[in-house]
């Protein structure tokens, strides 16, 4: 294997990696909206299951499975972020309407970041079939190929060897 072509499975292989890295994060980017989006529904939900008489002896969550039981005045409203920290008191109708605007923004986020997903998978995928055809003596497409395969043939057994002593190339290097 040349130089050239030593160097260009190195550059590929690092381009893999951290693209692989990168699509991790995004993964973990899209878990974490969704799980704001299933929060979010949650509260939507609690809110809307208050009658517009409010509730006698309703269990509001605190936390760590901890519940207090709490009287609803029909006139009571929520206290919502309305960004930077600051919350604010607002209608139960108003704090479901903050809450959807939120949702709908949260959808565009999470498709956003899913095609951009998307798009990086497909770039790795063709990034690391680029480095198995130079790997395997393949010429790209736009080459000469027909004398290459038997080559590659030839030089299959070299390879095996040196796979052996740790010198062969892999998506890892």
């Amino acid at each position: 294997m040349s130089e050239p072509d030593r160097a260009e499975l190195q550059r590929l292989a690092q381009l893999v990696e951290v693209n692989r890295e990168r699509l991790q994060a995004l993964e973990q980017q899209i878990r974490n909206l969704e799980g704001i989006k299933i929060e979010q529904e949650h509260a939507m939900q609690a809110l809307e299951s208050i009658s517009d008489e409010g509730e006698k002896g309703a269990m509001v969550p605190l936390g760590a499975g901890v519940q207090i039981v709490a009287d609803i005045p029909a006139d009571a409203g929520a206290v919502v972020d309305i960004g930077s920290r600051v919350q604010a008191e607002k209608t139960r109708p108003e704090a479901l309407e903050i809450l959807r605007s939120r949702n709908e923004e949260l959808n565009e986020i999470i498709l956003s970041v899913t095609k951009e997903h998307d798009d990086l998978e497909n770039h790795v995928v063709s990034l690391a079939s680029k480095f198995n055809d130079i790997a395997n003596g393949i010429q790209p497409p736009d080459d000469e190929g027909q004398q290459e395969p038997e080559k590659t043939q030839a030089s299959q057994p070299k390879r095996r060897t040196r796979r052996k002593r740790g010198t062969e190339l892999t998506l890892d290097d």
